[in-house]
């Protein structure tokens, strides 16, 4: 079950650059969640985390997100690396641009292979629509953005570790944070790397997005919007987070995909019956703040997780859903049937309970059930 090596495969005229051949998905012009032309760009400060931190949950929740993040002490390390590429996501343009050459889809490879080298799982680029940046951050400042292009950085969170959970235990906030710390790592090189090409860019990550990332991986082509509010990759289903480069240099954009899951969502409910936050809804889709999908409850995904007793955090809706799976012939199964067989996606929901994957396999357990005696968290101011 170990993840993929990290090599090219070329066969014919095809060349795979990453682990997962996202080449071969079925590519269309517009997300298959409809996405209007009227959408009010969002203000960071009403996400259920900043929420809980400015008390409108009540003062003990607020208190317990002081120890949120650092709850496990490999969760604190995690999140204290991240916090120190805080001062990294921007800097100074090299005066001089490099001699590069002038075709976008030769740069967009070549960011892509730069992305592959730095250890990322999936690389896309997509414009860079005003809807997607934030209106004010954190801290009440107003955001100004005019890049052109973003790049998204995915990593995976570990599909080995995700079986040896129970997805809302003591390993479940570092999952979280191997994946943004890593993806933050790579958005900083990345960035710093186009800067001194000449080109201005900005690298955006967990504690300090300027940008939605959701609608991004949308447009470029990472995966659909699914039930859980999040975006599900064929490949990695939602085990996944992802950090953004946002820049002018001249890119291609990458082209949204369509791989059958708006009607397997549909009628897959896994993660609605399990989510013990009930954050989830079971229903149909709805149309919110210009965008089409299953109206997620944040508030209730955001109290729980941060008053997990029994562990630190939850994803237990990413460990539970039938995508995710290791590569092999059951997820070619999952895919080849959400796509081509749709009419046996029911038998495919109930063939998941047959392979087991979203029970606990204790054999997969590494980890120690540790909560941290410190606590600190070491996160510097927000640039600007």
């Amino acid at each position: 079950m170990a993840k993929k090596p990290y090599h090219r495969k070329i066969s014919g005229r095809r060349e795979q650059l990453g682990p997962y051949p996202m080449e071969k998905l079925k590519k269309v012009k517009q997300p298959t969640t409809l996405i209007t032309d009227d959408i009010p760009r969002f203000d960071e400060r009403e996400h259920g985390f900043a929420r809980t931190i400015r008390g409108d949950f009540g003062p003990h929740l607020a208190h317990e997100f002081e120890r949120f993040i650092t709850k496990h002490p490999l969760g604190a390390a995690l999140a204290n690396m991240a916090g120190i590429m805080v001062p990294l996501v921007d800097g100074e343009v090299a005066q001089a641009k490099a001699p590069l050459p002038e075709a976008p889809q030769v740069l967009s490879r070549h960011i892509k292979q730069l992305g592959y080298f730095l250890r990322a799982d999936i690389v896309g680029i997509c414009r860079l629509p005003q809807y997607a940046v934030y209106h004010h951050d954190l801290a009440g400042n107003p955001v100004e953005l005019n890049h052109k292009y973003a790049i998204l950085i995915v990593v995976d969170q570990d599909f080995d570790t995700m079986y040896g959970s129970t997805g809302n235990d003591w390993i479940s906030g570092s999952q979280s944070f191997i994946g943004y710390s890593t993806s933050a790592f790579i958005a900083c090189i990345m960035a710093d790397y186009i800067r001194k090409l000449g080109y201005p860019a900005r690298a955006h990550h967990v504690f300090n997005y300027q940008v939605l990332v959701v609608p991004l991986l949308l447009l470029a082509g990472i995966g659909e919007l699914s039930r859980l509010g999040i975006v599900l990759n064929p490949f990695l289903g939602t085990r996944f987070k992802a950090a953004v480069v946002t820049t002018d240099l001249p890119l291609e954009p990458d082209s949204p995909v369509d791989f059958g899951l708006q009607e397997f969502c549909q009628k897959c409910l896994t993660c609605a019956n399990e989510c013990h936050a009930r954050a989830l809804p079971d229903g149909e889709k709805v149309m919110l703040n210009g965008y089409e999908n299953w109206r997620f409850d944040a508030d209730l995904c955001s109290k729980y997780r941060v008053s997990n007793q029994g562990g630190s955090s939850c994803g237990r809706c990413i460990k539970l859903c039938p995508w995710n799976r290791p590569e092999g012939w059951t997820l070619d199964l999952v895919r080849w049937m959400s796509k081509d067989a749709p009419f046996l996606d029911g038998l495919l929901v109930k063939m998941d309970n047959v392979w087991g994957y979203g029970k606990q396999n204790e054999r997969y357990k590494w980890w120690l059930d540790l909560e941290d005696v410190d606590g600190s968290l070491k996160i510097p101011k927000k640039t600007s």
